[in-house]
């Protein structure tokens, strides 16, 4: 079953579609620039020692986000 999370929530391995970016966060509007949109397919990769920051693999590219971005992600997690 598909549950509704934050990016940040994900654990290495586990791929989730894109649902929602918060607004009004200038970091965040760079990352959609970059393709994070609702829709697309990430997979998160790993996360750092300390827990920040954290590697996702989108569209083939790793792309690495700071926590406090990746918790303003709304995914939803699917199969891989």
């Amino acid at each position: 079953m598909n549950r509704k999370s934050s990016l940040s929530d994900l654990l290495p391995g586990d791929s989730a579609i894109i649902l929602r970016l918060a607004d009004g966060i200038p970091s965040l509007t760079r990352l959609r620039e970059l393709g994070l949109l609702p829709g697309t397919k990430v997979q998160f990769v790993r996360r750092a020692p300390m827990g920040d920051p954290v590697e996702i693999m989108i569209r083939g590219a790793l792309l690495s986000l700071r926590g406090t971005e990746a918790v303003q992600i709304e995914v939803e997690a699917c199969r891989s």
